[in-house]
């Protein structure tokens, strides 16, 4: 069977339709079952203070700021003051900045030897204390640690501008999750 459309709009019709089709089909296949938070209305997320030995002075502002960002933005909970449905809360207990023997990046010198360049890892721990006073036996405490590998040649502000973000954004999104996701 070779049929020729020759309208463009036309051709343009019969892509969006299948298209549509689909999307159809495939939503139909696959469904995420949604939040875990079905009758929690409201949310009250405390600062995370550093305690870690080594503090990076903007760390725990743009952590707390960010987690709360992610849950208003991510969920239908209201941020409170008073009485909350949730309380979110912790802190960072350890960041630090470490060499590692992990090299991604190698190079062949003239002699034919291998040059390594030199890594450095960050890490950076939270503790996180969580109670549902909806749903008490979903409360934990539980504590998370990232960590991203990156060059030694970058410099304290290179870090905390681009790796301290990726390893909090790792850290939240499990945080989230726990709290969140019910797959």
């Amino acid at each position: 069977m070779n049929i020729k459309i020759k309208n463009s709009n036309l051709k343009r019709s019969v892509w969006f339709t299948v298209l549509f089709v689909l999307l159809g089909v495939l939503n139909s296949c696959y469904s995420f079952t949604g939040s875990s938070l079905t009758d929690e209305k409201t949310v009250q997320i405390n600062e995370f203070p550093n305690n870690a030995p080594l503090v990076n002075p903007t760390l725990s502002q743009q952590f707390s700021t960010d987690i709360q960002n992610r849950f208003l933005q991510r969920t239908t909970l209201k941020g409170t003051k008073e009485n909350p449905d949730i309380l979110i809360e912790g802190e960072i207990t350890d960041y630090s900045i470490t060499p590692t023997t992990i090299s991604s990046n190698t190079q062949t010198n003239p002699s034919g030897g291998v040059i390594q360049q030199a890594q450095n890892k960050l890490t950076i721990t939270v503790k996180v204390h969580y109670e549902n006073k909806v749903h008490p036996d979903s409360s934990f405490d539980r504590t998370y640690t990232d960590e991203a590998a990156f060059n030694s040649s970058l410099s304290q502000s290179e870090i905390e501008t681009s790796q301290v973000k990726i390893v909090t954004e790792r850290i939240i999104n499990k945080i989230f999750n726990d709290i969140v996701a019910n797959w």
